[in-house]
């Protein structure tokens, strides 16, 4: 980079073409592999699923599934947010959670959720600081990884006062 040139975070929304650059960053973050209804989830979120890139370099992504919860109301689950180790601590993963945050409070949705698992002490802090809190442990959620037990952890969201 420049003398003095800032570096850019952008978002850019997943589609078609795009959707390797997301099965990448998966398979680079993640011990798990993610299937195809994963992928058809994350198209089908639109907005609530983003790549991040750093310099015009594809570091991180939010994946999210919209659910529809019993009387018709409107949940977001987090399926993945990730950002590469290398690009941690530039603000990526904040500007992502953020982006999904207040497409939550201009839709309406007043619940995010996603789960952590129980060892997982870099993301369950990183939650906590947009006031994220564990809802429930659940026992042997992760098959095929260490420790197989994880966390609920919620935000629900208060619309400001008008």
């Amino acid at each position: 980079m420049g003398a003095g040139r800032e570096a850019t975070i952008s978002l850019d929304v997943v589609r078609d073409k795009n959707l390797m650059q997301l099965k990448k960053l998966n398979a680079a973050l993640f011990p798990v592999r993610y299937n195809d209804k994963y992928y058809a989830d994350a198209l089908a979120s639109g907005e609530f699923t983003k790549l991040a890139y750093y310099s015009d370099i594809c570091v991180g992504s939010i994946a999210c599934r919209l659910e529809k919860k019993e009387g018709g109301a409107v949940r977001v689950y987090i399926m993945t947010l990730g950002v590469l180790a290398p690009y941690r601590g530039l603000g990526i993963g904040t500007k992502l959670l953020n982006h999904v945050l207040d497409l939550c409070l201009k839709q309406n949705i007043a619940e995010i959720y996603l789960h952590v698992q129980t060892n997982n002490e870099e993301a369950i802090n990183f939650y906590k600081k947009f006031r994220f809190e564990i809802t429930e442990t659940i026992q042997n959620y992760y098959t095929n990884i260490t420790p197989p037990d994880c966390y609920v952890v919620t935000k629900y969201i208060t619309q400001p006062e008008r």
